[in-house]
């Protein structure tokens, strides 16, 4: 659908649409454990959770439970200030970062004909927004191994810094291929710019393959989970949180996962428009819940590497693959 002949957004519309991104992505991050649990012990032969409710289902709820009501320990000298506030800049990130990207096609609420904009914030500069988001997640994790007085908690923020500092500039310049071709930074331009033709991952396959590994840099996730590495250093820099802490982190991860899911389907994978007689919502749902099983299948199928090997793969391989893209690119559309 053309974003010019939506019909107007209201405030309402933008808050109704804020509140179901955050209720929405909670929910499904939550979920999200149980499924990947239940996908790696397929993938690995094994039963998963099914102690707690039929197949396991009310594990989540369990895990809940648990997290709400395990004691909240702060460590005699850890900066006490910083220590609370980390976790809150993490799972703070991952959810604004999410305000920028159509999470799903507009849709009018019949009763009070108010219009749910696809997105809560249509900003002429969104790739950059959210990116930005992004890259000010890694203050989360930083700050929270600097403040502890573990120091296998300042190795794993010192390792936060390097991962995420280097992915994101492969991040960046694999988005700017495609940003080339479609002219615009908008993700409703994106989406609108393979309503008729070809998803871009047909123009934008090195693009495409490059951001992934990078977004799954970015995310913390095997095989480069390099943050909280236990068979080296402990739990990295959430070895000494514990409770709802430690669980906005758990819950920041997972909606990185997710906006990594919602940014992949809807610059390279068509968005949100329909396929032939299947609605756009339900396109978009399923392209994203394949990118998050892509995640699973990816943890269950590679070993960690380490973090020479990490490095090397970033700035001598992913980085000048990307910039050799770019220029391939801007030489085919000066000559085309």
């Amino acid at each position: 659908m053309d974003a010019t002949i939506l019909p107007e957004v209201t405030a309402v519309g933008v808050i109704i649409k804020a509140i179901l991104i955050l209720a929405v992505i909670s929910a499904i991050a939550g979920f999200g454990t149980y499924i990947e649990r239940k996908v790696l012990a397929f993938m690995q032969r094994r039963l998963g959770p099914q102690h707690v409710g039929p197949y396991g289902l009310l594990q989540l709820a369990a895990d809940g439970i648990k997290l709400f009501t395990k004691e909240d320990i702060i460590p005699q000298h850890a900066n006490r200030i910083i220590f609370m506030i980390a976790p809150v800049i993490t799972a703070a990130t991952a959810f604004i970062a999410l305000g920028a990207v159509p999470v799903f096609p507009g849709f009018t609420i019949p009763l009070v004909d108010v219009f749910v904009p696809s997105i809560a914030s249509d900003i002429n500069v969104g790739v950059l927004f959210v990116l930005g988001m992004m890259a000010a997640g890694l203050y989360g994790p930083l700050l929270a191994g600097m403040a502890q007085s573990n120091k296998w908690g300042i190795i794993g923020s010192a390792r936060t810094a390097i991962q995420f500092l280097s992915y994101e500039v492969v991040t960046g310049l694999s988005l700017l291929a495609p940003i080339m071709l479609v002219g615009s930074l908008s993700f409703v331009d994106f989406n609108n710019y393979q309503t008729d033709g070809y998803w871009l991952v047909v123009y934008q396959p090195v693009a495409f393959v490059l951001f992934l590994i990078a977004g799954y840099a970015e995310t913390n996730r095997t095989p480069f989970d390099l943050l909280e590495h236990e068979a080296e250093i402990v739990s990295g820099y959430v070895t000494e949180y514990s409770g709802m802490r430690w669980g906005m982190f758990f819950i920041g991860e997972y909606a990185n996962m997710i906006t990594i899911g919602v940014i992949a389907s809807v610059v390279f994978l068509g968005g949100y428009n329909d396929c032939g007689i299947i609605p756009g919502w339900l396109m978009i749902l399923g392209k994203i819940a394949f990118s998050f099983f892509f995640m699973l299948w990816v943890r269950a199928a590679w070993p960690h590497v380490r973090p020479d090997q990490l490095m090397w793969l970033c700035w001598k391989v992913l980085m000048p693959l990307a910039v050799i893209n770019v220029v391939i690119t801007g030489i085919v559309m000066m000559v085309g």
